[in-house]
């Protein structure tokens, strides 16, 4: 068995967090917080949506990942959560991230059409309902750093995912008709600064990574080309 086939099998498996409820519960009634709306708009506060806690609330700095339908095995959605959450195991993490930089399924992102479709989603709404931070656009999923505002990340996700599909489908003809996206995506909130930096780096990373650019900025569809040397992201109008 090879060492790819040893690690699935070792990763495999239900949610380790019997207790992700309780935890949930309890977390709520500390924060002593009722759940805020905005415009309308209703922010879930602490919840959990099968795997691990996520915490939904205006102000917060989010790190998304969001992948395409054929991108990863739905039997490790609770490994990759994991990852996100900012596990430690050294192993696991380079296993996991590697499943989707290998670049596994259809990679429709990696047609130049399709990741301007998404790039310029991403910005729409860019200093009105959220603050995007970072982004990356890679052959089969999507990073993002967003600092949410009036609007509630799940509507600011579903909005991405709706248009880019829909939009995506006239260009792929029959293959996007079912839609482009996995359902559901993943979250964490950035605790403090550090936090932040280090997701950023990583996320304008990810080409170079994968090994698709030796350069982070020679990555077409990232916002590491619009960082300058003092770190500050300046963005062209679309």
């Amino acid at each position: 068995m090879s060492v790819e086939e040893n690690a699935g099998k070792r990763f495999q498996g239900l949610p380790r967090n019997p207790g992700l409820r309780r935890f949930i519960e309890g977390k709520r009634q500390t924060a002593n917080l009722l759940p805020t709306i905005s415009r309308g708009f209703a922010f879930a506060g602490w919840h959990e949506r099968g795997y691990l806690p996520h915490r939904d609330e205006s102000g917060l700095t989010q790190f998304v990942t969001f992948h395409l339908a054929d991108a990863y095995p739905a039997e490790l959605r609770a490994e990759w959560s994991s990852l996100l959450a900012g596990e430690k195991d050294p192993d696991r993490r380079r296993w996991l991230e590697g499943c989707l930089d290998r670049g596994r399924g259809s990679c429709w992102l990696g047609d130049d059409r399709v990741a301007r479709i998404v790039e310029q989603a991403l910005r729409f709404h860019h200093g009105q309902r959220y603050e995007l931070l970072a982004w990356v656009i890679m052959p089969n999923h999507v990073h993002a750093l967003v600092r949410t505002g009036d609007v509630p990340l799940g509507r600011i996700i579903g909005n991405w995912k709706r248009f880019t599909s829909r939009e995506a489908s006239r260009i792929l003809m029959d293959r996007g008709q079912g839609g482009i996206w996995a359902p559901d995506y993943w979250d964490t909130y950035m605790r403090d600064s550090q936090h932040e930096q280090r997701v950023l780096r990583y996320i304008e990373n990810n080409p170079a990574k994968a090994r698709l650019v030796l350069d982070p900025r020679q990555w077409a569809w990232s916002s590491a080309r619009y960082r300058g040397e003092d770190g500050q992201l300046r963005l062209p109008n679309l």
